[in-house]
């Protein structure tokens, strides 16, 4: 009987598991469709929620243009605009509902004490409020500090799928596992936290930059305005909250201001990368766990990658599909920089039951 419940207890974890990365790889794209509707400008492409001009489809509100024009006189109704901010909505309504699934089979299992709970459960909550938070972005005519709060709670919600996914493998031996080991293996997951902490950092800049349509700001590279220090507006660059009423399409911003934040998300990226290279180097040292140097590897692959799209980018005039690649490429660093975090906090738990 004993053995019965441990086999469906097992079953239910391996079910849990892909449910989470096949969450997770839903989140991925939810990200990626919210960039590539963002930078379309199709962000207000439906002003009201959770319909689009009081509709469930694009293709009904456009079967109603006459009606539209009377509803929202100042909004007319653009159907590419709408198909794709609705597909965005589609796309996130489905990967609320895994979670749910994910939650559902966490308290299920929850006697099996491999199963995390507490984590699953609080996804529900975190997705909830990042659907209020796509709400009020429309309804707030595209707000930055509620944008950049929308891409932020999506990106943590990736990473808890992607934490809840991930089941490093590491292999462990009392010979190997000394205290100096633990401590360097201690130091290193520290290490992991604070670079996927300035990796954060870094995407919310990228965030404000975009949705405070500072993108082409500084269309030069390496130099910014062709100087190496423009002129620029700190005071005004990074006001949290302006008030109500303003709507933030196509941005409101002066040049100076938007110079001073697009000129910080780049020395942003190059305290990124001095950050995430020195992780790459330590995890690289982890010479005895696979999964610890193939984590840093993604890493510094996808770092490079970043690196290269960003000035390209700028360069080309800010192209759709580079801008959406840009975004796409962060979420995967985002997922690549957990993947090697998680691993070092196993490496840590692997050495210290291997002292015992």
């Amino acid at each position: 009987m004993h053995t019965t419940a441990n086999a469906a207890s097992q079953r239910a974890h391996t079910l849990f598991r892909r449910v989470a990365f096949a969450a997770a790889c839903l989140a991925f794209i939810v990200i990626v469709l919210g960039a590539w509707v963002r930078l379309s400008a199709a962000g207000l492409g439906c002003p009201d929620w959770p319909g689009c001009y009081g509709h469930l489809t694009a293709q009904a509100a456009a079967r109603n243009v006459d009606a539209i024009s009377v509803a929202f006189p100042e909004r007319p109704f653009e159907y590419a605009k709408a198909h794709k901010e609705m597909v965005h909505r589609y796309f996130a309504s489905g990967l609320g509902l895994l979670i749910l699934m994910i939650a559902g089979i966490a308290i299920g299992n929850r006697k099996d004490p491999e199963q995390p709970v507490a984590l699953p459960v609080a996804l529900v909550g975190l997705v909830i409020f990042q659907g209020l938070l796509g709400m009020w972005t429309v309804t707030l005519l595209l707000k930055p500090l509620i944008v950049v709060l929308h891409l932020l709670r999506g990106l943590a919600t990736l990473a808890l799928l992607t934490w809840l996914a991930y089941r490093p493998r590491l292999s462990h031996t009392r010979a190997s596992a000394s205290a100096t080991a633990l401590q360097r293996a201690k130091g290193l997951r520290n290490f992991a936290f604070v670079g996927l902490a300035v990796l954060i950092l870094q995407i919310a800049l990228g965030g404000w930059t975009s949705s405070n349509y500072a993108a082409l700001a500084c269309p030069d590279f390496p130099r910014c305005q062709n100087e190496w220090w423009p002129e620029m507006d700190y005071a005004d660059a990074f006001v949290l909250w302006r008030g109500l009423g303003i709507d933030y399409e196509g941005g409101v911003l002066e040049h100076p201001a938007r110079v001073a934040i697009h000129f910080t998300h780049r020395l942003g990226a190059i305290a990124a990368t001095l950050v995430l290279g020195i992780l790459i180097v330590l995890a690289s040292r982890r010479t005895a766990q696979t999964a610890i140097r193939t984590g840093a590897l993604a890493v510094g692959v996808l770092l490079v990658l970043q690196l290269v799209l960003g000035p390209w980018m700028v360069g080309r005039g800010l192209p759709l599909s580079l801008a959406t690649a840009h975004n796409g490429v962060a979420a995967l660093l985002v997922i690549a920089t957990i993947r090697l975090t998680k691993a070092c906090v196993a490496d840590v738990r692997g050495i210290s039951r291997s002292q015992v």
